[in-house]
């Protein structure tokens, strides 16, 4: 697998560049041994779960089988503060975990 996900990095990199500017975060998840990676947590805005389920099927680590078993849920950000804005908040932001 590590070698599927090395083939496949640039162009994964390049699918969330096209998105940059509705990632909240982004990264790898690893086991307590701080280097295995266990799965990716990838914080999207999407205007509703269709447009997240489209996304996520299209990602090249999805169409690769990396990401095995992709979940959506929606998500309320309450934290940070400084940066939340009930007023403004986007309703169908979502949180995907994909492992």
């Amino acid at each position: 697998m590590a070698e599927t996900r090395q083939a496949k990095r640039a162009e994964h990199r390049a699918y969330l560049a096209a998105v940059e500017s509705r990632i909240h975060f982004a990264g790898p998840l690893v086991a307590k041994d701080g280097a295995s990676v266990i799965g990716s947590l990838l914080v999207v805005d999407h205007p509703d779960r269709a447009a997240a389920e489209a996304w996520i099927a299209d990602e090249p680590f999805a169409k690769a089988g990396i990401y095995r078993s992709p979940e959506i849920a929606a998500i309320k950000a309450l934290w940070p503060r400084a940066q939340y804005d009930p007023e403004n908040a986007v309703p169908g932001l979502s949180l995907t975990v994909t492992g």
